[in-house]
């Protein structure tokens, strides 16, 4: 019976050994300071791994060979600090953050960038004072730029006395660095909120990005709930100035990050679309989240495109009135 049993452990052990191996190849390819030496290490050191297990005598004795490269690598790769402090691209070269003075909030460093194409532009960043009595909804942007699965989410926030504030979170990219999904389970990116003007934020996507779908929706939340969101978010992007983090694919990503920057007891339940997020906006539908009318979702989202509105306001003083004008819940 007990061989049996340390079969069956053998048989559940191993798999957990492999993924073990994957993931450190990964963490040497994506986070080893040396941009020469990551591919070889990355297989070069689980090869030799593999090779001193295979001389190791005793089955567990192998697993354990295995486990020692595994927490070695990582006992290394826990060391990794977020910074501050890079060669950052323009998009994402200053960070937001805000002062509150009882209802007044001034934000500092709003993107507001002035748009040529979408790599030829004019770097404006601005500061912007809005106050928590005039915050009256919360509308949630989903932005899609490839597969069906997988969107971007941004949060824009109405004030009755001024134009709304939107907010991305993203990661922050240096220059050269481009998107890696699998780059984003590990340390290679740190993680920013970006404020902007929605002629920035959503514009960018809309008209300059080719490729790309955005689509609008207004939330249920009420005015003390969105002021209470606003507030969520200016508490993360104030730390992130000061305390900057890492982005992770999983669990601080542009999508989770949402949830977890709520108080524990405050967090909506676990949905599997809030990582397969292209499936988002349905989560919202279900949830009575978002304003319907009374419509199924998919004639929501039909009517939810707003690429053709924001292209033909473009640059208008009026865009966030354009893009808006006769969808549902405005």
């Amino acid at each position: 019976m007990k061989k049996v049993l340390n079969v069956l452990l053998l048989l559940l052990a191993w798999p957990v050994v492999l993924l073990c191996l994957l993931w450190t190849a990964g963490a040497l390819y994506f986070d080893l300071p040396w941009a020469a030496l990551r591919t070889p290490a990355a297989i070069l050191y689980p090869i030799a791994a593999i090779v001193i297990a295979w001389r190791t005598r005793g089955a567990w004795r192998k697993v354990g060979v295995i486990f020692a490269a595994f927490a070695l690598v990582t006992a290394w790769w826990l060391t990794l600090q977020p910074s501050n402090d890079r060669d950052w691209q323009p998009e994402v070269d200053r960070t937001a953050w805000a002062e509150i003075n009882g209802d007044v909030v001034t934000i500092h460093n709003v993107r507001n960038f002035e748009y040529r194409t979408a790599t030829d532009f004019t770097p404006r960043w601005e500061t912007r004072t809005v106050r928590l009595s005039q915050l009256t909804e919360g509308d949630i942007y989903v932005n899609f730029w490839g597969s069906e699965l997988m969107a971007h989410p941004i949060a824009s926030f109405q004030f009755a006395d001024g134009p709304p504030i939107a907010i991305s979170i993203e990661i922050r990219r240096e220059v050269g660095e481009g998107f890696s999904a699998l780059g984003g389970l590990y340390r290679q990116f740190e993680l920013v909120y970006v404020v902007g003007d929605e002629k920035d934020l959503i514009r960018v996507r809309t008209n300059f990005r080719p490729g790309e779908d955005v689509y609008l929706y207004r939330t249920t939340l009420t005015p003390d709930e969105a002021r209470e969101r606003f507030l969520e978010y200016i508490t993360v992007l104030n730390s992130l100035h000061q305390r900057p983090r890492w982005y992770n694919a999983v669990f601080a990503n542009c999508t989770t990050a949402i949830r977890s920057q709520r108080e524990r007891a405050l967090r909506s339940v676990w949905d599997w679309r809030m990582l397969i997020n292209g499936r988002g906006d349905q989560m919202l539908f279900e949830r009575g989240a978002i304003v319907t009318d009374g419509l199924p979702f998919d004639q929501l989202r039909a009517q939810a495109l707003i690429n053709k509105a924001a292209q033909q306001a473009n640059d208008s003083p009026s865009f966030s009135q354009d893009i808006r004008k006769g969808r549902v819940g405005f």
